[in-house]
């Protein structure tokens, strides 16, 4: 488990690092990214911003075998996807969108509640061998 917990944190860090670069570079207009994103909701980028710090601080969490970097994680996941069901009525109302926003956010939805669930598994696992010893 120790491995998994390694593999973990490191995903979650990259993950974390380029949600944290390509959401404040939409939101502050840097690099000329607003213009290649196309027609972006300004929601969603600031959901995704949000999760990106929950990440970093959920990393430090892991680092530290806090289990309240699952509950951020967690958080992170009802973000998104309460960000998704938002997203999903802004296109029934006509508004305009990428459909790689739709795919990002299943992808994104998806994969913060597989790390909610490896986290919760790595660190359940080194409290229960913590109790055996």
């Amino acid at each position: 488990m120790k491995i998994l917990r390694y593999i973990l944190i490191g995903v979650l860090t990259l993950f974390g690092l380029l949600t944290l670069f390509l959401s404040t570079s939409v939101i502050f207009n840097l690099f000329g990214i607003r213009a290649m994103e196309g027609d972006f909701v300004m929601f969603v980028v600031v959901a995704n911003f949000i999760s990106s710090v929950l990440y970093l601080l959920s990393v430090y969490g892991l680092v530290m075998f806090q289990k309240w970097s699952v509950y951020l994680l967690g958080i992170s996941s009802v973000i998104l996807i309460i960000a998704f069901i938002g997203l999903k009525l802004h296109i029934n109302a006509g508004g305009l969108y990428e459909f790689k926003t739709v795919n990002a956010m299943i992808f994104r939805s998806s994969l913060t509640v597989l790390f909610t669930v490896l986290a919760y598994i790595t660190l359940n696992n080194k409290y229960s061998n913590k109790n055996l010893n």
